[in-house]
């Protein structure tokens, strides 16, 4: 598993968690620092993951991208004219890496890009206003955005346009598919939405303490939600109801959750959760300690730096190959392919 995380201070930071040497425990963890290095002429806004690859966006208009297994920079790309808001990997089930990354930016605009190699496919206007965030659906045909004029677009990804625009009332700051694609999620203040996907309608409302900062959907119908409060909460997203909370995470506001579940059949694993806070520091958890009482963290790092966002890649990612490798492979009809025409 790998983290990526970006901070004021305009460095990114990137982790792989490692189990620790020479220990019997599977849950004995470490996070071992991959690189760190100011990255961006400005605070660092958002971050992605998936696979070997990662992005990072910031307020000087810019997004760079990485490969995470050499810990090398891959260039930057310089197609928005505002601050960079949001950023997403679209990884189809078929490949290890991703085939498409969105951008959004704070003059309403979202850009398609193919990520190998990263060629810029189209911008689409989705907002009046900045774009807070985006969601790519898990087919790639279709991506959520939510903005500062307080509205909701939907994007089609096969044509590379708009195609649903409406006014919501209040401005949202966080919008997300769950796993399946089913049901997505909207943030505004302390509250959360669930609604579903087909057709906008609201299923259920969650009531969180304080503002919400960050927020991640798990297996099982779980939704974690982080940020003000300074704890990690899991909502049972079908009753609306508590499932379990991890109190004082952090002595700061959450800013990132990252959850990585293994994809495979050993269910011994943990199941892991990755948080981090302002005050700088990484903690990983085993969310299944939490149901009977306050975990400890499995491993923790502290980068003593204002941190602002947090990313994360599988822990099977690991073992693919390096982003720039000439592997073969057939080009779906996902995110972006279709903008072209």
């Amino acid at each position: 598993m790998s983290l990526i995380a970006g901070s004021y201070e305009k460095f990114i930071w990137g982790f792989k968690l490692k189990p620790l040497k020479h220990n019997d425990s599977q849950e004995a963890l470490t996070l071992i620092p991959l690189f760190s290095y100011p990255a961006h002429l400005a605070p660092i806004t958002t971050a992605a993951a998936a696979g070997p690859a990662a992005a990072s966006g910031s307020s000087d208009d810019t997004i760079h991208i990485y490969d995470i297994p050499s810990a090398s920079s891959l260039g930057s790309l310089h197609h928005h004219t505002s601050s960079v808001t949001s950023l997403s990997f679209f990884t189809p089930p078929s490949l290890s890496f991703p085939r498409n990354l969105l951008s959004a930016a704070a003059d309403g605009s979202v850009c398609i890009f193919d990520a190998d190699p990263f060629v810029h496919l189209k911008t689409v206007w989705a907002h009046k206003k900045g774009v807070n965030d985006l969601s790519i659906h898990p087919s790639g045909k279709l991506a959520l955005t939510v903005g500062r004029d307080e509205c909701l677009a939907m994007l089609n990804l096969v044509r590379g346009r708009r195609s649903f625009y409406c006014r919501l009332g209040k401005e949202a700051s966080l919008v997300k598919f769950d796993l399946g694609g089913e049901r997505f999620f909207m943030v505004t203040e302390e509250k959360v939405g669930i609604h579903q996907a087909e057709d906008a309608r609201l299923v259920t409302e969650l009531e969180c303490r304080k503002r919400v900062l960050c927020a991640a959907s798990g297996e099982n119908e779980l939704l974690f939600t982080g940020g003000e409060d300074r704890n990690i909460t899991a909502w049972d997203t079908n009753s609306g109801k508590l499932a379990y909370c991890i109190e004082d995470a952090h002595s700061a506001r959450v800013k990132g959750i990252v959850v990585l579940t293994r994809n495979d059949d050993d269910v011994n694993d943990p199941y892991l959760l990755a948080s981090a806070s302002s005050d700088g520091v990484i903690r990983v958890w085993d969310v299944r300690m939490a149901v009977k009482e306050k975990p400890n963290p499995l491993a923790e790092a502290n980068t003593k730096s204002r941190l602002t966002c947090l990313a994360g890649s599988s822990l099977k990612s690991l073992k693919r190959p390096q982003m720039g490798n000439n592997v073969p492979r057939e080009k779906p009809g996902a995110a972006g392919e279709g903008s072209q025409e």
